[in-house]
C-alpha cells in the first residue's frame, strides 16, 4: 500500500505540493491528472525517493522510501526524461539496472525484448524518444518491483506500440501483483488502463476516487424549459457547467443521478435526456470549475 499524508513540497519557496493525501492499494492501476506544473512529476519522484517532503509522509508498505536503498529497491521509476542513458547501448542499460535491482529477470526481460524491434549494440541517443521510453519500460518490468511508476507513460509510442507496451503491464500486474501509478495527458489511456484516478491542480488533490466512481458522478443532461435558467435555478445540485443552444438547455452536473433529475424535474422540463460523458470532458469540466482554461488542456 502507498500512503501519502499531507505531504507538502517546495521549491524556491513556492508549493509544489500542498498538503497532499492519497490512499493508493497495492495492485492498483492509478492515473494522475492534471494540468502541467500541478504537481504529477513531483509526487512521483517523492514516492521514487528522490525528493524528501518539506513535511508530512510518504510511505511505501509502511516504510519511508526517501534515503532507503531497501526501499528503493521495491520501486521503480520512468522519467520522462532519458538523456542520462544516451551513452549506453541498450545491453549497458540492462546490465545497469541489473546491478541496483536483485530480483531483476534475465529470461523476463529477454521475452519482453523479443516482442520490439531495438538494436541491441546502439548507443541510446541514436534512438527516438518512443524507443528509449520503449528501453527503460521493459527494463523496469524486468526488474519485477512491486511498484512501478512512470511519468508521461506513453509519451512518444506510437498506436502499435502503445498497445503493446500496455499489454506488458498489464501482464505484469497480472502475474505478481504490480501496483503501477502513471501520469499521461492521454486521457483516453488513462480511462481504459486505469482503475482509480486521482485530479492534481495547484498542487492540491481535487479528487481521488475509483474510476468508476467519477464517470458515474458526473453527467451531461439535455433539457428545455419554458423560462430561462441559471445555474442558480436548480437548488441542491453541483452545476460544474451551463450552456443554451436555441430551445435546449445543456447541463454538466456532479452528484447522485436520483437527486439530479429530482431537482431538474422540479422546473418542469419539457425534455430530460441523460448523455454519458468521456473521463476527457470530466476533466475538462472540473478544471474549468477551478477556473483554469480548457483551451490550455492537452
Amino acid at each position: 500500500m502507498i500512503e501519502i499524508k499531507n505531504a507538502v513540497m517546495q521549491f524556491d519557496e513556492k508549493n509544489a505540493l500542498d498538503g497532499v493525501s492519497i490512499t493508493i492499494p497495492a495492485g492498483c492501476a492509478y492515473g494522475l491528472l492534471g494540468s502541467n506544473g500541478a504537481g504529477k512529476s513531483t509526487l512521483l519522484r517523492l514516492l521514487s525517493g528522490i525528493y524528501k517532503p518539506v513535511s508530512g509522509e510518504v510511505l511505501i508498505d509502511g516504510n519511508v522510501v526517501f534515503d532507503n536503498a531497501a526501499m528503493k529497491e521495491r520501486v521503480f521509476f520512468i522519467n520522462d526524461e532519458t538523456a542520462q542513458f544516451n551513452n549506453m547501448t541498450l545491453t549497458d542499460l540492462k546490465n545497469y539496472f541489473k546491478r541496483f535491482y536483485g530480483t531483476f529477470s534475465e529470461e523476463l526481460w529477454q521475452k519482453l525484448y523479443s516482442t520490439l524491434n531495438l538494436p541491441l549494440k546502439k548507443r541510446l541517443s541514436t534512438f527516438s524518444k518512443g524507443m528509449k521510453r520503449q528501453a527503460v519500460v521493459i527494463c523496469g518490468i524486468a526488474c519485477k518491483t512491486p511498484y512501478l511508476f512512470l511519468d508521461e507513460a506513453f509519451d512518444g509510442l506510437d498506436p502499435t506500440m502503445r498497445i503493446i507496451v500496455k499489454q506488458m503491464l498489464i501482464d505484469a500486474m497480472m502475474d505478481t501483483g504490480l501496483t503501477v501509478i502513471f501520469s499521461s495527458h492521454n486521457l483516453g489511456e488513462i480511462d481504459e488502463f486505469c482503475d482509480r484516478v486521482g485530479l492534481l491542480h495547484a498542487g492540491k488533490v481535487v479528487f481521488d476516487r475509483e474510476l468508476d466512481s467519477v464517470k458515474g458522478n458526473v453527467f451531461k443532461i439535455q433539457t428545455a424549459f419554458d423560462a430561462p435558467v441559471t445555474k442558480e435555478s436548480f437548488a441542491g445540485i453541483d452545476v460544474l457547467h451551463i450552456e443554451n443552444i436555441g430551445s435546449i438547455t445543456h447541463l454538466i452536473v456532479r452528484g447522485e443521478r436520483e437527486e439530479v433529475r429530482a431537482a431538474v424535474e422540479k422546473l418542469s422540463p419539457k425534455l430530460y435526456d441523460e448523455v454519458p460523458l468521456s473521463l476527457e470532458e470530466i476533466f475538462i469540466y472540473e478544471m474549468e470549475v477551478l477556473g483554469y482554461d480548457s483551451s490550455k488542456l492537452g
